[in-house]
C-alpha cells in the first residue's frame, strides 16, 4: 500500500499545517476546519497528518482502541489483554453515510433471543483516540450533524434500540474541509471546531511549479521521494512529542489571560469557548517553540485561526473574518 504524501513536503499552506500540528500537540483544542478551493491540498494534508502522528498503545483487537484491558467495552467479543502499538486512527466520514454506519448497529433479534449485546461498531468507535475527517463537511446531512454534536459534547457514543443500550468512549479530533461556495456550515457545528483556516491556490509561478514538481516526484519515483522527506517528518513528529511533554510545565502569566479576554470582547465572540481555545492553541504553540511561558507573540500567531469563525457578522464591514481578527489583534495586542 502506497504511503501518504509526506506532511513536510506540502508546499505553502502554512496556516493549515500549523493548525494541524497544534491539534496533534493538544487534541483538546477541538479540531480543525479547513475551507478553501478544490485542489488546495486539504485532504492531502489530513492523510499526511495520519502518517506523521505518533503511534498509540491499545489493546489488540479492541474496536474502540482502549489503552488498557479493563477499559475494553463488555460487548467487545474475543479481545485479549495484549497491548500493541498501532497508528493513530484517522477515519473518513463520507457524505451520505447512514446513522447506523456512524454510531454502530445493534442486533436486536440476537440480543433478545440469546441475551447477548450483539453490536457492530461504527465509525465513531474506530475514530476513538484519533481523528474523524469529514470532507465537504458543509454538505453533511442535518441528522448526522446532530449526532456528531452530541458525541463531541459528551465524548461518549450511546446507541439505544428497543430498550437496549450500548455505550463506548468516542473522543476524537474533528477535521473538516469544504468549499464555502457550496454552502455554509451550521453555527452549532462550526463552533465545535477549535481552529479554522482558509486556504487558497498559490498565485505565484514558482510556488505552483514547486507543487507540481513534488507531486510528480511522489508519483513517478515514490520510494526515493519518501526516503528524501522521511527525516523531516521524523523531526516534526519528535517535536510534537516533546511539545506534549513540555506543555504541563509552561507558565501562563495573568497578563496573557487578560489579553485573551480583551481580544475576544473586542471581536464580539459569544461565550467563553473563544478564550479557552485561544489559550490552548497559544500554549501548544509555545511548547512547540520550546518556550518556557506563553507570551503575546504566541497569542498573535494563533489568534486568527482560533477566533475567525467565532466572530459576529458585521454587515457594515466588508473585510473578511480573518482580516478583522488581525485588525483587532493589532489594536489590542500591540
Amino acid at each position: 500500500m502506497r504511503q501518504p504524501f509526506p506532511f513536510s513536503a506540502i508546499v505553502g499552506q502554512e496556516a493549515m499545517k500549523q493548525a494541524m500540528v497544534l491539534t496533534a500537540i493538544d487534541p483538546s483544542i477541538g479540531g480543525v476546519l479547513v475551507f478553501g478551493d478544490r485542489g488546495t491540498g486539504k485532504s492531502t494534508a489530513v492523510r499526511a497528518l495520519a502518517a506523521l502522528l505518533p503511534e498509540i498503545s491499545a489493546v489488540q483487537g479492541c474496536p474502540v482502541n482502549s489503552p488498557a484491558p479493563d477499559l475494553v467495552p463488555d460487548w467487545a467479543q474475543g479481545v485479549g489483554t495484549k497491548i500493541i502499538k498501532k497508528p493513530t486512527p484517522v477515519v473518513d466520514l463520507p457524505l451520505g453515510v447512514t446513522e447506523d454506519r456512524v454510531v454502530g448497529a445493534l442486533d436486536i433479534e440476537r440480543a433478545l433471543t440469546r441475551g447477548e449485546k450483539a453490536f457492530e461498531p461504527g465509525l465513531l468507535a474506530r475514530a476513538n483516540r484519533g481523528y474523524l475527517y469529514i470532507d465537504e463537511v458543509n454538505l453533511l446531512e442535518d441528522h448526522i450533524v446532530d449526532l456528531l454534536l452530541d458525541v463531541a459534547q459528551s465524548g461518549e457514543n450511546v446507541v439505544e434500540r428497543e430498550g437496549l443500550s450500548i455505550r463506548h468512549p468516542a473522543r476524537f479530533v474533528l477535521v473538516g474541509s469544504g468549499n464555502p461556495e457550496e454552502g455554509e456550515l451550521r453555527p452549532q457545528l462550526l463552533d465545535r471546531f477549535g481552529l479554522s483556516v482558509e486556504v487558497t491556490s498559490p498565485r505565484d509561478v514558482p510556488t505552483r511549479v514547486e507543487v507540481i514538481t513534488r507531486r510528480d516526484a511522489y508519483d513517478r519515483d515514490h520510494d526515493s521521494f519518501m526516503a528524501h522527506w522521511r527525516a523531516k517528518d521524523t523531526r516534526l513528529r519528535n517535536a510534537i512529542l516533546k511539545a506534549r511533554t513540555a506543555m504541563p510545565g509552561l507558565q501562563t502569566p495573568a497578563s496573557v489571560l487578560h489579553d485573551c479576554a480583551a481580544l475576544c470582547i473586542a471581536i464580539g465572540s459569544d461565550g467563553l469557548r473563544g478564550e479557552l481555545t485561544l489559550l490552548k492553541a497559544a500554549r501548544a504553540q509555545a511548547a512547540f517553540e520550546k518556550s518556557t511561558a506563553v507570551t503575546r507573540a504566541h497569542l498573535r500567531s494563533v489568534a486568527a485561526m482560533a477566533l475567525s469563525h467565532r466572530m459576529r457578522r458585521d454587515p457594515l464591514d466588508d473585510a473578511g473574518s480573518t482580516a478583522r481578527v488581525l485588525r483587532a489583534v493589532a489594536e489590542i495586542l500591540p
